[in-house]
């Protein structure tokens, strides 16, 4: 074999993984967004089959043959086919220590796990879902040790969403946010709190709000020919190129904040599967590096920019034209300070930046409860609603509002919320450096955010996976990561805010 009779096999296998990839991503987004309730069972046994097709190309001799040639021979390869080898070799060494029924069984699982949860959620009944939470977690746990059983395999989960996360290194990062977040929310706390009650209590027709999403995703510069926009249950992000990437929302016509911020949020994750470089494109490197550097992307669009003044002065013109009596005699730094507002909630996803972490720190302490088998499935509410008293100082009326409230254990992303405080903290940390060269308050004053995202495109979306995270993260910054960013952007913002 030769460096270029290997380079087409390897290429030709990866175009027919791209290809099942695109239709099971088709397939998994139509049942989150579209698909009637009963239409599960169908699904599954296609994406069942369709897995199968791909763990089998993955896993082929020729497939491995061709790749471990080219590893063999990398120094003949340039820098993106030398990365993409050592990627898929990485992950197919977990794929390979599966047996192909189990993996099989397993997106059949995840696809009967999404639908039980919408259920679940909708009865406030954890108990219909606990036998299925049961065995993901057992499923994640066997997968692991087949791959690493000399690892924790809590560790060898984190590993798999951000290359070198451990439980230490997280337990390090989580433990220098509560030293000054604790504190600081307890200052604000004492405080005289915010008025938000002019954004509650009135409806806001979810017409006018598909209109400000639109308005929203143009602001922050995505191409809505390569990106639409869908409903669901919980809004997520899904690409199946750089020319279709889809974000979805959830309209509440009690408010429009929810909503206006999931947009923000997931436009974040679309613009950076957008602009990952062409090159890139149908290879495993097209798309985010790691789950943290992602979330990254969308805390920073959604926080940093969408909750900054210059944001809701920018933007608060057309809230005013789309929802003229609902904020009649409203300022735009009432809402300001009201999409600030700084207290203890229930719902991860309508927390503010302060408590934010707090909520990924209940599930963070929860997953690795489940998998050194200190917490059984069966005591999850309790625990949960524990927790959130303990950390947060609230009661938890229902499973809807506690246990339920998140899609991603129904979706087999266990060892995946740290990467939302993580992601927070890496984009304060981008946000120091990017000022250095652009002036970030003048650019979203302007409307024109493409100072902005130029910035994130040259040194972060660009690269889409060839780097490592740490190391994207030290070329991009220009040093190593640090968490004290992030605490000393919270204790500025709120200090001013509340008046500290």
């Amino acid at each position: 074999m030769t460096t270029q009779e290997a380079l087409k096999i390897y290429r030709e296998k990866t175009e027919q993984l791209h290809a099942l990839g695109h239709a099971m991503g088709v397939l998994h987004y139509d049942g989150a967004t579209a698909a009637p309730a009963e239409s599960a069972e169908g699904r599954g046994k296609t994406l069942a089959y369709l897995s199968g097709c791909a763990y089998e190309i993955e896993t082929s001799p020729e497939m491995l043959e061709a790749a471990n040639w080219l590893n063999a021979h990398k120094e003949e390869l340039n820098q993106q086919d030398r990365r993409e080898i050592q990627v898929f070799l990485r992950e197919n060494e977990f794929t390979a220590a599966i047996p192909k029924e189990e993996y099989v069984a397993y997106v059949e699982l995840l696809n009967k796990a999404d639908a039980v949860w919408h259920k679940a959620k909708q009865d406030s009944d954890f108990a219909s879902f606990a036998p299925i939470v049961k065995d993901i977690f057992a499923t994640n746990v066997r997968f692991d040790k087949y791959y690493k059983p000399d690892r924790a395999p809590y560790d060898t989960q984190l590993d798999r969403y951000e290359k070198g996360l451990t439980m230490e290194k997280t337990d390090a990062f989580f433990n220098a946010l509560k030293e000054r977040i604790v504190p600081l929310l307890k200052k604000v706390m004492a405080k005289p709190q915010v008025d938000d009650s002019f954004i509650w209590g009135k409806v806001y027709p979810t017409e006018a709000q598909r209109k400000f999403s639109d308005y929203l995703m143009e602001v922050i510069t995505i191409d809505r020919k390569r990106c639409s926009i869908g409903e669901t249950e919980h809004p997520f992000t899904t690409n199946f190129n750089k020319k279709d990437v889809r974000i979805t929302t959830h309209y509440h016509e009690e408010t429009p904040v929810y909503s206006m911020y999931s947009v923000i949020h997931e436009g974040g994750h679309a613009l950076y599967e957008l602009h990952t470089a062409d090159s890139l494109e149908g290879t495993i490197l097209a798309g985010g590096v790691s789950m943290s550097i992602h979330e990254s992307q969308s805390r920073f669009m959604e926080n940093i920019i969408g909750r900054s003044r210059a944001f809701i002065e920018l933007i608060f013109p057309k809230m005013q034209e789309l929802f003229p009596e609902q904020l009649k005699g409203v300022t735009a730094e009432q809402m300001y300070r009201a999409v600030n507002k700084a207290e203890p909630s229930l719902i991860r996803t309508e927390a503010d930046e302060l408590t934010y972490a707090l909520h990924v720190l209940v599930r963070y302490e929860i997953e690795k409860g489940l998998f050194d088998g200190s917490i059984a499935v069966e005591d999850l509410p309790k625990i949960w609603n524990d927790k959130y008293k303990e950390y947060l100082g609230i009661d938890v009326p229902d499973d809807k509002r506690g246990v339920l409230q998140d899609s991603h254990w129904s979706g087999g992303n266990v060892g995946y919320f740290p990467s939302y405080a993580l992601g927070s903290a890496y984009g304060a940390q981008m946000l120091a450096k990017m000022r250095q060269t652009v002036d970030v308050d003048a650019a979203v004053r302007s409307g024109d955010l493409h100072p902005i995202t130029d910035w994130l495109e040259e040194h972060i979306w660009k690269f889409g996976a060839m780097y490592d995270p740490m190391e994207l993260l030290e070329r991009a910054l220009g040093e190593p990561f640090d968490p004290k960013y992030f605490t000393d952007y919270l204790e500025k913002k709120f200090t001013e805010i509340y008046g500290l």
